[in-house]
């Protein structure tokens, strides 16, 4: 056994081990130090394989008595800039803490990869070194968007992992969300909806609707209940648990919905300060805000799941601060206690091409019966 492995081997000591990028978000390693440390305080079931440059993390960790024991960091000097493209990562990247981060996945020195940086050369770098899952053609980003639902929240995928995607593309978002949704969310039968421009079954582009029937003719394997179409107003509402749409719609969904948060907030922030009897009801209201703002803060279900890959990786939201990542930390943490990643090929594997083509043929002998 080498001193490396005797090291990883201290410091798991039965514990998870999360394997996270020091490097690429936009307030720097000092934030995902902080992170770690609130992880480390919260949970003291979770060991870390920190990666990024060895003096400066070794400063910043410093003498934290709640990692004593608990991390090993890696040497990586370079880092992956927003900028960065992914084709140029993939090519040159091989000593960058992203790379390195997801090598210690890869060879089973950890159960889950965080990193708050480029998501482009993220998922390109998580596609080479850990491969897609077997009869998966292309993986997506999951997210929690905040709902009516009694579990508060629900499943949307993809959010920008592919701008495109086919009908056999969307019923593999299907299965994967509602793979995700019963070990994130618990849900036995997790109800799955396919976003469109409306709920009619007519509407929509020709993949929609093909990707309808075939989401349908699957309920029973996929192990879930199809609600059908489903519009933008039902994303954070009660009609679904899981919303499958494209990465280009999703991830303008998405944007458009964290845009429309800070408005509102900045907004309430204005009302309350209006007048003098403004800022007294501010004061009377103020445990109530509060509890509002814990319930749609973004930073406490920050974290894309990338789905359809051999092995967990967690995206946290660039700007996002300590409590961000710690809560990306420990979203990691919960996906690989469940072993969600093994639970997920299984699903996958079970859906063979046989029941998809099966399916396929359905639909087609319906649309030429139309």
């Amino acid at each position: 056994m080498t001193a490396l492995q005797e090291s990883l081997k201290a410091v798991a000591k039965g514990r998870t081990v999360i394997s996270v990028d020091a490097m690429g978000g936009d307030r720097g390693p000092a934030t995902v130090v902080a992170g770690i440390l609130l992880s480390a305080k919260a949970n003291p079931e979770i060991a870390f394989i920190l990666h990024g440059p060895k003096d400066e993390l070794e400063r910043l960790i410093g003498r934290k008595h709640n990692l004593a024991g608990r991390i090993e960091i890696r040497d990586a000097t370079d880092v992956v800039t927003m900028e960065d493209k992914p084709s140029h990562v993939v090519r040159h990247g091989k000593a960058t803490s992203m790379w390195s981060a997801l090598e210690s996945v890869r060879s089973g020195e950890a159960s889950a990869c965080v990193s708050c940086g480029n998501t482009g050369a993220l998922m390109a770098l998580s596609m080479m070194r850990l491969r897609k899952l077997e009869g998966v053609n292309r993986p997506a980003i999951a997210i929690l968007w905040p709902s009516r639902n009694p579990q508060g929240f629900n499943v949307m995928l993809d959010v920008g992992a592919d701008i495109r995607a086919d009908e056999r593309d969307l019923l593999q978002y299907a299965l994967m969300g509602a793979a995700y949704a019963r070990n994130g969310l618990h849900l036995e039968l997790p109800r799955v909806g396919l976003l469109n421009v409306g709920t009619e079954e007519h509407k929509g582009r020709a993949e929609l609707k093909a990707a309808h029937d075939l989401i349908a003719a699957n309920e029973v394997l996929g192990k879930y209940h199809f609600v059908g179409f489903v519009e933008g107003g039902d994303i954070p509402g009660q009609r679904a648990d899981v919303i499958v749409t494209d990465g280009f719609t999703g991830n303008i969904a998405l944007k458009t919905g964290e845009g429309t948060a800070s408005l509102i907030g900045d907004l309430l922030k204005e009302a309350f300060k209006f007048s003098l009897l403004s800022r007294l009801a501010s004061l009377l209201a103020y445990t109530s805000m509060i509890r509002l703002k814990k319930r749609i803060d973004p930073r406490r279900v920050n974290g894309g799941v990338f789905l359809g890959l051999n092995g967990t990786v967690v995206k946290s939201h660039g700007s996002a601060d300590a409590t961000g990542v710690s809560s990306a930390i420990k979203l990691a943490f919960q996906l690989a206690q469940s072993g969600f990643s093994e639970r997920l090929a299984a699903r996958i594997a079970t859906t063979d091409g046989s029941a998809l083509t099966g399916a396929a043929e359905a639909v087609e002998i319906k649309d030429h019966a139309e």
